[in-house]
């Protein structure tokens, strides 16, 4: 049902942003969220009727402009879903998210840090390894659409070119609609996973009818010519096999570098990996820093996945133990163990977010922790583990401010842990998402 809209207003914002980047007007005792908008700017703006529960409104013209505003630089900016924030500079999106972190503390968490963190930012395009594009054939828009969904829509923007994929990945977009649209099956491909590692980019095209004779070969030619890995999904992630290059036994192993421990660290193109190569080095080597690592530590790494901490974690020496729910996660983290000739670290697979989780994992003998939850958080975790193992000190590594806050919340004001710092980080610029980094001491410390 389309939005029914009001005449055209002026107004001024809101000296911030909402937790989303979009800009916040007060007219008329109402609240609206309007994108594009940003803060203490004079705008002309059409108003929403409220739907879902808040009132948007669409943005007409800026009268007058923060001082932050500048000229996006892509040119689907404002219709592609994938970035909020390209028309703030990048100088105040770094505020806006160290801002939105110390709000969430302060307001759900009521806790405040001995010290913040100066936020962590590096380059801001071309810095997404990882992605799922969509797909889509619609003939009135001139056939197979690759891309991300549009604000606020089911729609896609399809992409030619875009600043924030790795730059291998972004200059392959072209070629990949001239792919699909030459597969018998195009009308029924809903989604293509990219996976840029070090040296290889991987592609797995998901398709829900099956392919035939004349289509193996344009797959093949494609991950020729261009030099990357093509993998076809036709049903779950078990069904995930290599077309390109031939025969599969050939396929080097996907893999990133963590070159301040010397790691290397292989993943499949289907596994979780923080997209960001630039950032997530940076993160592990504070996380590492901030656990100050004796030889005669034991250190517990929670929601460990393939080892992105776990591994960096035992060159100190210390002993480590990594826990994380899908088994075959923990898998490749024990190859990642072996491949570079670490003995010291350990892999179990226990879901953590089950209800008495805690009895599965060991009730004594670590000393240290590391958590790296999902956007839901670790509560049960640190309302009903961390009392009995009982950690000196804890860093957490948050994808999402508010769990954080509410973690930080129990951790401090129920169980006496001091937060001793936090701070932003810019794992996924242009966009509202805040990564961020806590360290808890324990009461005895």
């Amino acid at each position: 049902m389309a939005r029914k809209r009001n005449d055209p207003v002026v107004a001024t914002s809101e000296a911030s942003l909402a937790h989303d980047g979009r800009g916040v007007i007060k007219h008329k005792e109402r609240v609206y969220f309007v994108p594009g908008v940003l803060p203490s700017e004079q705008v002309e703006f059409t108003p929403f009727n409220k739907q879902r529960g808040s009132f948007a409104g669409r943005l007409e013209h800026v009268i007058t402009s923060s001082e932050g505003r500048v000229t996006p630089p892509c040119e689907y900016f404002g219709v592609c879903g994938g970035c909020a924030t390209q028309h703030l500079a990048p100088a105040a999106q770094l505020h806006f998210k160290a801002q939105l972190l110390q709000d969430n503390l302060q307001r759900i968490g009521h806790v405040q840090p001995q010290e913040w963190l100066e936020p962590l930012s590096g380059e801001s395009f071309h810095y997404r390894r990882k992605a799922r594009l969509g797909v889509k054939f619609v003939p009135k828009k001139g056939g197979v659409l690759v891309g991300f969904r549009e604000k606020g829509t089911a729609y896609l923007t399809s992409l030619k070119t875009c600043l924030t994929l790795d730059q291998r990945i972004s200059d392959l977009l072209p070629a990949l609609h001239e792919l699909v649209e030459g597969l018998s099956v195009h009308q029924r491909i809903p989604q293509i996973e990219v996976a840029a590692a070090h040296d290889d980019v991987a592609l797995i095209i998901r398709h829900l009818e099956p392919l035939n004779d004349d289509d193996l070969p344009l797959l093949e030619a494609f991950g020729g010519v261009n030099q990357v890995q093509l993998m076809l999904q036709p049903a779950g992630p078990d069904s995930i096999h290599v077309v390109w290059p031939k025969p599969p036994a050939s396929v080097p192993a996907l893999h990133y570098l963590l070159p301040d421990f010397d790691l290397t660290m292989q993943f499949r193109p289907s596994d979780f990996i923080q997209v960001n190569a630039e950032m997530n080095r940076k993160v592990v080597s504070l996380a590492v820093e901030y656990l100050e690592l004796r030889p005669d530590d034991r250190v517990l790494d929670l929601f460990c996945g393939l080892g992105n901490f776990s591994l960096p974690i035992a060159r100190s020496g210390a002993q480590v133990l990594g826990v994380e729910g899908e088994i075959s996660m923990t898998e490749q983290a024990g190859h990642n163990a072996k491949l570079n000739d670490i003995s010291n670290a350990q892999f179990n697979a226990a879901n953590l977010h089950l209800e008495g989780a805690e009895k599965g994992l060991p009730q004594s003998g670590y000393n240290k922790m590391l958590i790296d939850p999902p956007r839901s958080g670790a509560q049960l975790i640190v309302s009903e583990y961390i009392p009995i193992l009982k950690p000196q000190r804890i860093v957490y590594v948050s994808c999402n401010p508010a769990t954080l806050a509410r973690d930080a919340d129990i951790l401090v004001n129920q169980q006496g842990y001091k937060l001793l710092t936090a701070g932003a980080v810019d794992m996924f610029p242009h966009t509202a998402h805040v990564e961020s980094i806590a360290v808890f001491v324990g009461p005895l410390n």
